[in-house]
């Protein structure tokens, strides 16, 4: 037989992570297929990139895996990086409300209250907002089965100064999105779950959350990075990549079927002949390519954020109240704030900063204040430094920062979601078998999920390909 192509679009940690897979199984099973990555920018890794400058090791993009998730635990091994894998310091973390710091509250899960005890003692939450709370053991089960926003579901159970004040501070945070748009089905499904199985979701969080034995021995960090930063992984999978075409400043401009393949038209005149194609690059991009179908211009309505975070460092002698943590997630009703989060990246990652230097790194790009992010470099750090300068007494200015922007890089799962890309993706299985959508704006933006998507990918276009050999 022929060899066949199998082109991947988009060589971000998605799409390696199919070809990686693919690879593997193509030369476990002597497979006669061949692979292509096509990716429109000079590098691979996506959002992934780290940068060395004056002894620090700073991230650009995000600046970790989650330790828990097993696709981490399972590419750390393949890729044989268990002795460069490094867990993040393990400190206090804090809630910005109102000009004032307030450990992040124990028995907490995302911020969720999980036990009574925590939450009655807490000094960011108010009598009536206790009380308020308490009520999720109590109140009858949501008989709502359609999607709803994640932000009226936990109002609904514990109340606005809870969501306010220490639930949303996180999970926006980490979505830089807005939790009373956000999707309670497509982020976070596992609450209502607990709901409707337990009636509370503390109830739930107690049952499948129980307490840890009290441990002496330090606690391990919850991240993972490398050593030499987190590019590490995209380079390690690149690395590894040995069956595997890549095409670099090249873009796909249209994909379209013809005879039972697909013609993959590139912005360097080049055509590629696919018997499957994966697309593993930003949703926006997909309708422009397979511009003869109308159904992918729903993918339009899957909105994006823009952020942008700022790298500052200094000589430890210029922070003069030094706070015993690792950073803090500004709470939305904190007006006064236009950075959504600190991260003291020398105290949770203490390898990527030389002796006697401070390196912080501040997040912007609130839903609600966009305009942020086209800023300049300038503007930025001096609106990050200012809001810093109301916790820290910073003094002098910092000896480099580094703004990186994301426009419209952060992908949302509002209300709705599932629903539009399972249309989508029904579509695309009824009329043009062989194509999987994958990646960041569909199921899930950790990294972690990421590899699962590009690993499913792989197994899914080997399945269809010899079912149709």
């Amino acid at each position: 037989m022929d060899k066949r192509n199998i082109v991947i679009v988009g060589g971000g940690i998605t799409g390696l992570s199919a070809a990686f897979y693919l690879e593997k199984h193509i030369l476990q099973d002597n497979l006669p297929y061949n692979i292509h990555i096509v990716e429109a920018s000079e590098r691979l890794g996506g959002k992934i990139k780290t940068i060395k400058r004056d002894g620090y090791t700073i991230e650009l993009g995000p600046d970790s895996l989650l330790a828990r998730k097993p696709a981490t635990e399972k590419i750390i091994k393949e890729l044989g990086l268990e002795n460069k894998a490094i867990h993040n310091s393990t400190g206090k973390s804090y809630l910005l409300v109102k000009n004032k710091l307030h450990l992040l509250p124990k028995g907490t899960f995302m911020g969720v209250p999980k036990d009574v005890r925590p939450l009655l003692s807490s000094r960011l939450i108010s009598t009536t907002g206790k009380m308020r709370a308490l009520l999720d053991l109590i109140k009858t089960k949501d008989m709502q089965n359609s999607d709803q926003s994640i932000g009226k579901f936990l109002r609904r159970r514990f109340g606005n100064e809870v969501v306010d004040k220490q639930i949303s501070p996180l999970i926006s945070g980490i979505h830089s999105g807005d939790i009373d748009e956000m999707s309670l089905q497509a982020t976070y499904p596992m609450f209502y779950e607990m709901e409707q199985k337990y009636g509370s979701v503390m109830k739930g969080l107690q049952k499948s959350m129980p307490k840890s034995k009290r441990n002496k021995k330090k606690t391990q960090g919850m991240f993972i990075s490398f050593e030499d930063g987190l590019e590490t992984l995209p380079r390690t999978i690149v690395d590894h990549l040995h069956k595997t075409k890549v095409n670099k400043n090249c873009a796909v401009d249209h994909i379209e079927k013809k005879d039972n393949a697909y013609h993959v038209l590139l912005s360097n005149g080049e055509v590629i002949k696919a018997s499957a194609v994966i697309v593993a690059t930003e949703h926006q991009a997909v309708p422009r390519m397979f511009s003869q179908y109308d159904f992918f211009k729903t993918l339009y309505d899957i909105p994006n954020s823009s952020t942008a975070n700022i790298v500052l460092a200094f000589d430890e002698k210029s922070i003069k109240n030094d706070i015993d943590g690792t950073g803090y997630q500004v709470s939305r009703i904190s007006n006064d704030y236009r950075i959504t989060a600190c991260t003291w990246t020398n105290k949770k990652w203490p390898t990527t900063t030389p002796a006697g230097k401070v390196l912080l790194r501040c997040y912007v790009g609130k839903p609600t204040d966009q305009n942020i992010v086209d800023m300049s470099d300038e503007e930025i750090t001096e609106i990050a430094l200012n809001d810093i300068r109301k916790t820290l007494k910073i003094k002098g200015k910092p000896e480099f920062s580094i703004v990186t922007r994301w426009k419209n890089a952060r992908p949302q799962y509002n209300v709705g979601h599932l629903d539009r890309v399972n249309d989508v993706r029904e579509q695309i299985e009824a009329e043009l078998p062989g194509v999987y959508l994958i990646g960041s704006s569909y199921d899930g933006a950790g990294i972690p999920d990421c590899m699962d998507h590009g690993e499913k990918a792989a197994v899914d276009v080997l399945e269809f390909l010899q079912m149709n050999d």
